[in-house]
């Protein structure tokens, strides 16, 4: 039931974050550094790094439930979401944000959220109104996050991941089960 992509994902995450910590978080400085070239590569990276192990523990449950939401969708929704709020909200903070180093799943939690509760609105379908219920339910308050408050927060990524999760559950339309089938020849 999605929990074992769930597990290795956040798994994976961990992996990541506890090589990060054994080599002094020295994989931060692949994060965004908005309008450099160097900080191009960061794009590809920022949701993947964190500044600390707190900085994962924080993240962790909000990653896994919110990626487990999506998974039940398919995986290949789960794929398209998560490379598109990477991508998307990736770009427009490397266009727009302040100068720091952008890291963290956070911005990419921000979008599922984003894309959770926009799924209701565009799908019409029970299943993602119970979804969508639950996100608002569960982390409703994160919404708040979108605005600045400490200079260490990337409140930026926070809002291109909203708008980017909002952006993709336009295009996506209804999950996997409930599209039309492609006709063949």
């Amino acid at each position: 039931m999605r929990i074992t992509e769930t597990v290795i994902i956040v798994g994976l995450m961990w992996i990541i974050e506890l090589y990060n910590s054994s080599v002094g978080h020295q994989l931060g400085m692949w994060g965004i550094r908005p309008r450099t070239e160097e900080g191009l590569i960061g794009i590809a990276f920022w949701p993947f790094l964190h500044a600390n192990v707190e900085h994962m523990i924080s993240n962790t449950l909000p990653l896994a439930i919110l990626s487990w939401f999506i998974l039940l969708r398919g995986f290949k929704d789960y794929l398209i979401v998560t490379f598109g709020i990477t991508l998307i909200a990736g770009i427009a903070i490397w266009l727009v944000a302040r100068p720091a180093i952008h890291i963290g799943a956070s911005g990419l939690i921000f979008g599922y959220f984003g894309f959770l509760v926009a799924a209701a609105w565009y799908e019409k379908s029970i299943r993602s109104l119970i979804f969508s219920i639950l996100t608002v339910f569960l982390y409703g308050g994160i919404v708040w996050g979108v605005f600045p408050q400490a200079t260490h927060i990337s409140w930026e990524a926070h809002l291109f991941g909203l708008l980017s999760g909002l952006l993709l559950a336009s295009f996506l339309g209804p999950d996997e089960e409930h599209r039309p089938k492609k006709a063949t020849k």
